[in-house]
């Protein structure tokens, strides 16, 4: 059985997936926080943005969607902890191979995405 905190977290991520597979940055500025961090790694190439490079990056890319892949994103699991929970995902898209680990928060009775960390997976 989820809890009411584990079903609100995995419709923010529900949503993340959406906007990132549709490229609906209008629906990835509800899910991440304003001041949240994407730091990673792509092919061993580091990555560091903040939320508005990434969100321009979205929208100026051809998404998954448009691309007619196959939606194929997953939660590998969830940790919740009062206030903040952390997510591991499988995010394979656009040939690539992602794992992302999202840190979340409970903000203004709404969890949101702080911060976002990953890498792609050969």
């Amino acid at each position: 059985m989820y809890s009411k905190e584990s079903i609100a977290i995995q419709q923010t991520i529900q949503n993340y997936f959406n906007g990132i597979f549709n490229g609906d940055t209008m629906l990835l500025l509800k899910v991440f926080h304003p001041n949240c961090l994407l730091i990673g790694d792509i092919n061993g190439q580091p990555y560091f943005k903040d939320v508005n490079q990434y969100l321009m990056g979205v929208k100026e890319r051809k998404s998954p969607s448009e691309l007619s892949e196959p939606f194929r994103m997953e939660i590998l699991s969830i940790e919740v902890l009062g206030n903040n929970a952390v997510a591991k995902l499988h995010v394979p898209m656009l040939g690539f191979n992602y794992y992302d680990f999202l840190s979340l928060s409970k903000i203004n009775s709404e969890w949101v995405i702080v911060n976002k960390l990953f890498t792609n997976v050969n």
